[in-house]
């Protein structure tokens, strides 16, 4: 899909815009990162979730997730709080969650920031009370990043899906204009990325818009293609601003 076009989440109205007072040039990047709470049946797939986080510290990069500390989403921020600290990762869980994830599983910390997920293993942790509140929040920071900011989606589930396909609609709106790349491991997108192709053709997504998802196949490129991400000619610029 980037190889034909252009490469280019957040609850609409009730995201706000960056702050001027503050210029995104002199922010680092900010990456948020979708992700199973599974590692899948092929180690491949926690294999680039650890590539992922060694490359994001090597760019200097903060990684805003869901706050998982399992699966592909508990590999990617054990990597970069074991290289960068636990300040260059933002988790964000609703509380539901927590409880869910953590039950029947020894070794977490005492509540911090009321939270039993150690912050020095997976990164500081906003615990918020719904889903939406969380995608909100994710998305947020990753408009207030500097250059290079987006989202990216390693391989996961329904859960993974749903927030890739929100923001990449949020895009297309004109709501925010980050970067969305899909890091296909294994071909695991495979079906995705000819899903676009196919709505293309049949006259459901607009030509202009194809390019709104970028496909990258290794670590490396993904930070490139977050970089050089071109905003796509067809979304539409509606005014977001207005209350």
């Amino acid at each position: 899909m980037a190889s034909e076009s252009s490469r280019p989440i957040v609850r609409s109205s009730t995201v706000s815009r960056p702050a001027d007072s503050i210029p995104s040039s002199t922010k680092g990047p900010v990456v948020c990162v979708f992700c199973g709470s599974s590692s899948g049946t092929s180690p491949t797939h926690r294999a680039a979730a650890k590539s992922l986080g060694e490359t994001f510290h090597k760019h200097g990069i903060h990684l805003v997730y869901g706050g998982g500390t399992v699966g592909i989403m508990g590999e990617i921020a054990r990597t970069i709080v074991s290289l960068s600290g636990p300040d260059s990762v933002s988790g964000i869980i609703p509380n539901p969650l927590v409880q869910f994830e953590q039950e029947g599983r020894p070794g977490t910390a005492s509540a911090q920031n009321g939270c039993s997920i150690d912050e020095n293993v997976y990164g500081r942790m906003t615990v918020v009370p719904d889903m939406h509140t969380r995608k909100q929040l994710m998305a947020q920071k990753v408009m207030e990043g500097g250059p290079g900011s987006g989202f990216v989606a390693l391989s996961g589930g329904y859960g993974t899906l749903e927030e890739l396909m929100e923001v990449i609609t949020w895009n297309q709106l004109g709501i925010h204009e980050k970067g969305i790349v899909v890091y296909n491991v294994e071909g695991y997108y495979d079906g995705l990325i000819q899903w676009v192709r196919t709505a293309v053709s049949a006259g459901f997504i607009a030509p202009g818009n194809a390019g709104i998802l970028v496909e990258a196949l290794d670590a490396e490129e993904v930070v490139r293609e977050l970089k050089e991400y071109k905003v796509a000619e067809g979304r539409f610029n509606l005014d977001w601003t207005q209350k």
